[in-house]
């Protein structure tokens, strides 16, 4: 306990993991919320740690079905052609595209296709876009469809959802 007008400077380390959101507690634990630090408040941009890259279509079906964590994000944007928008979720997540560029070109009014990126601890984010261009609202319709996230943990998955709807907001604008 420090006396009036005294101050006293305590420096501490803290190793996070990934997405962790959850309050830090000292030596005395959850009994005396005075000596914590929630965590949740502090507000990191996962695109400094996430990065693309790689793996095979077999990887990706196997961490695919592996991952229990999924975020389903509803295409919100008014962004008109269906390359257009893909690009823009590949800049906004720093996701890097798996399905073959020969795969996507052309014009057959819908597309799917398998983002992945790894974040700097290790933890991989897969994402699946299909979406459609519907052709009887005319050439001026938005493109529409879903996005599903999974992850290994809450958290990731959680992040990019986020991200995603928060880029599609400044599309739109």
């Amino acid at each position: 306990m420090l006396n009036m007008l005294y101050l006293l400077c305590v420096s501490v380390s803290v190793c996070v993991h990934a997405c962790m959101c959850a309050p830090v507690y000292d030596v005395s634990g959850a009994a005396s919320d005075r000596n914590c630090v929630v965590l949740s408040d502090i507000h990191i941009d996962i695109m400094d740690y996430i990065q693309p890259a790689s793996c095979t279509d077999a990887e990706f079906r196997q961490m695919w079905a592996e991952f229990e964590w999924e975020n389903k994000v509803t295409v919100n944007t008014n962004i008109t052609d269906l390359n257009e928008y893909l690009q823009h979720i590949l800049r906004s997540t720093n996701m890097k595209c798996l399905t073959p560029e020969k795969a996507l070109s052309g014009f057959c009014g819908f597309m799917a296709a398998n983002l992945y990126a790894r974040s700097i601890f290790g933890e991989d984010a897969l994402a699946n876009v299909s979406i459609e261009k519907p052709v009887h609202l005319g050439p001026d319709a938005p493109v529409n469809g879903h996005i599903r996230i999974r992850a290994k943990s809450q958290g990731m998955a959680l992040s990019l959802g986020d991200k995603i709807n928060l880029s599609q907001k400044k599309s739109s604008t």
